[in-house]
């Protein structure tokens, strides 16, 4: 069991300054999208109107997360303990009374992401070591001072760098660096992974940033970084690759690609364990990102073809939005759909949207999470990430198989229906007993179902 806190607070006020490539960057009032957790009637919640803005009055009291802590931890002593923020955790000013008191001496504490931009002095990672930090997370962006002065935001580059070498030394360090065409590529990435092996770093994380509405920037803030074009996923799976086999540190590329699991989607590279996944018995069509339109198809390509993958533009399935589907073609959409479980739009303007050439689809929220995102996938064995992703997609397939249409049946009896059709254009009902020759298995409809087919 592991146990996460949030310490709260606002990007770009609780972080010493917004770095030239934040997400959150010229973010002003935005209006709340709607989301699964809304009422049926009522677009906004408290998760789509402050939640995923990161919208908080500031820093939580010390005190609310020990509590939070000790809440979440009265069943069992945690493996872990997480501790993340929506500012920097390094400039939340009890960070060390919290890991201190926290961790006890005995439970191992993960800071789960920092920029080290509220470390003044050199000792501080050498006191949170010993307080309880096992395992960090941290954006470097570059080992070189400058760089990080001028695209961090660092006021004290030196001090910061000094702490990284200590979380190297001591800790489980894995590095971060958002990639910038031109800035911090090239001989800089070069000469930042040949710093940070040396320094004994356990993993390095290679990120595109989003600086378009199809890379993610929905709050209208964008772009972020005027004129700067974003490597493409594929770029960074390149890039990725090649320093996963210059360097002996744990390498992942995100949003595409690691190594050494193959997340994400693992599965459309292990094929072999597709046999593990229940039979597929109804039809479907899923929607997905455009970055997992491929992998996500060809998985389920190589498991028939009763469901069809169909992508959005918007490059991450968590960030989908209504303009989004109102963007889409529907011609290859069928009567029933899946999409990402956490899309930010209201399920009555999805169905809306996805009505709009008149075919009454039904709309339907899948898994929250359907593989391993590379971020999280650094942390876990190849063996790990497959066992995750057949749980996930085995409850997908037995989602698809209960609320699917049973279209491969009906399309397979249609000629035996035709030769004893009555006379009113009707087929008896004793008729529809149709066989699925993939499947093996009779599809059978009741005298209950006393609808007429038409065909």
């Amino acid at each position: 069991m592991q146990v996460t806190v949030d310490v709260g607070g606002r990007p770009g006020l609780d972080c010493k300054g917004f770095c030239s490539f934040c997400y959150f960057k010229g973010v002003a009032d935005v209006s709340s999208f709607g989301c699964k957790k809304c009422d049926p009637y009522k677009k906004g919640c408290d998760y789509c109107s402050r939640e995923v803005i990161e919208i908080e009055p500031g820093y939580k009291p010390l005190d609310q997360l020990l509590f939070e802590v000790s809440q979440r931890s009265v069943s069992a002593s945690p493996e872990m303990i997480t501790i993340k923020g929506n500012g920097d955790i390094s400039c939340y000013p009890h960070i060390l009374d919290l890991v201190e008191k926290a961790s006890n001496g005995k439970v191992p504490v993960f800071l789960d992401y920092t920029s080290g931009k509220g470390f003044t002095r050199d000792d501080e990672a050498d006191l949170l070591v010993d307080a309880g930090v096992q395992r960090i997370s941290f954006s470097i962006f570059s080992t070189n001072p400058r760089l990080r002065r001028e695209y961090v935001n660092d006021k004290n580059p030196e001090v910061v760098l000094h702490n990284f070498r200590t979380f190297c030394e001591r800790a489980d360090l894995y590095a971060m660096i958002v990639l910038i065409p031109g800035v911090n590529d090239g001989e800089e990435l070069a000469k930042t992974c040949r710093d940070i092996e040396e320094m004994g770093a356990k993993g390095l994380m290679i990120m595109s940033f989003a600086n378009s509405f199809e890379q993610g920037l929905i709050f209208g803030n964008g772009p972020v970084m005027p004129g700067v074009v974003p490597y493409r996923a594929q770029d960074i799976r390149r890039i990725a690759t090649k320093i996963s086999e210059d360097y002996d540190f744990r390498v992942i590329g995100t949003p595409l690609w690691d190594p050494l699991t193959g997340a994400p989607f693992a599965l459309s590279h292990h094929r072999e364990h597709l046999k593990r996944l229940p039979q597929i018995e109804s039809s479907m069509t899923i929607i997905t990102s455009s970055i997992a339109y491929p992998l996500l198809a060809s998985i389920f390509q190589e498991l028939g073809d009763e469901v069809n993958v169909v992508a959005t533009k918007k490059e991450i399935g968590n960030l989908i939005t209504l303009e989004d589907f109102e963007r889409m073609d529907l011609k290859n959409v069928r009567d029933r759909v899946i999409i990402p479980g956490m899309v930010l739009a209201h399920d009555r303007d999805i169905h809306k949207a996805l009505r709009r050439d008149g075919k009454r689809r039904l709309v339907f929220r899948g898994p929250d999470e359907l593989t391993v995102v590379p971020e999280r996938s650094i942390y876990c064995t190849p063996e790990e990430v497959i066992e995750k992703e057949i749980e996930a997609f085995s409850g997908l397939i037995m989602q698809i198989n209960e609320l699917g249409s049973r279209i491969a049946d009906i399309d397979s009896c249609e000629n035996r229906v035709q030769e004893k059709r009555g006379q009113d254009g009707s087929a008896p009902v004793n008729d529809l007993n149709a066989h699925n020759s993939r499947t093996g298995r009779s599809a059978h409809y009741t005298k209950e179902m006393s609808i007429k087919l038409m065909v």
